[in-house]
């Protein structure tokens, strides 16, 4: 018969998988320290020398760090989705600039739909509050901010998707658009009538998830992608427009000796 006995499974094993299940779930983020040993040990009811052989276990399998002297970490695990000569290629062709806002727009639109149906009332409340955040650093007037949070809203609809593996996908994608690689997100939001329209984008994501609405949450999430296309392929065009400008100025003045 094809039946073995049940073994007991050892404290450590338990430690190691609730810590995967909570990267796994997007929990634990990358970079975010863990508690201390002591803390850490206590939280979880197990005794310390269980902790460690979880802890090492886990760095074994490239979950954890440790960094001398600063504690344990959640490893970088989004750090491998592209590599770095494709992450400077991106950066250097427009042309990965509007292919990523079409998957973004692909990839949300769905996260918007899920959202509404799947997402609880806590994560509802996240993404309000989130937005309630974008429209006071609206109301102040600080650009840099408001950028950040547009971020963080946009994360929080792919999370309430409670979908895991297009949470890390998309969490991944972003940390390349923090960090400039697809465009500078300042950018959309120096201009007050765009960032007005920013806002209002993302009310009405907002209010179509509060109303459970998939259909037309996917349809917010649509029209304000489509809006950032446009309005960065404005903003590119005004640019060169400037460059041409600029370059026309210094040679009339060179000219003419004014």
């Amino acid at each position: 018969m094809p039946f073995e006995k049940v073994q007991p499974e050892k404290l450590s094993q338990g430690v190691v998988r609730q810590v995967e299940q909570l990267i796994l779930r997007g929990i634990l983020r990358p970079g975010e320290r863990l508690p201390p040993e002591r803390e850490l040990s206590d939280r979880l009811g197990v005794s310390r020398p269980s902790l460690r052989e979880a802890v090492a276990e886990l760095e074994d399998r490239g979950l954890l760090s440790r960094r001398a002297g600063a504690g344990i970490y959640v490893a970088d695990v989004l750090g491998s989705a592209f590599s770095d000569a494709l992450v400077r290629l991106f950066s250097t062709h427009d042309e990965a600039v509007y292919d990523y806002i079409t998957f973004r727009r692909d990839m949300e639109g769905l996260a918007a739909e899920r959202a509404a149906t799947l997402g609880s009332d806590t994560d509802l409340k996240v993404i309000a509050s989130l937005y309630e955040r974008m429209s006071a650093a609206h109301a102040k007037r600080n650009p840099a901010e408001e950028a950040a949070l547009d971020a963080d809203f946009h994360l929080s609809i792919i999370e309430a998707s409670h979908n895991v593996v297009m949470l890390h996908m998309m969490r991944s994608m972003f940390q390349l658009l923090r960090e400039g690689v697809f465009y500078n997100r300042s950018v959309m939001f120096r201009q007050r009538t765009t960032r007005d329209q920013l806002l209002d984008q993302h009310r009405d994501i907002r209010d179509a998830l509060l109303a459970r609405d998939p259909a037309g949450a996917r349809a917010a999430v649509e029209a304000h992608l489509s809006f950032v296309e446009t309005a960065l392929r404005a903003q590119q065009k005004a640019d060169a427009n400037e460059q041409v400008a600029r370059k026309r100025f210094e040679h009339e003045t060179r000219r003419t000796g004014a």
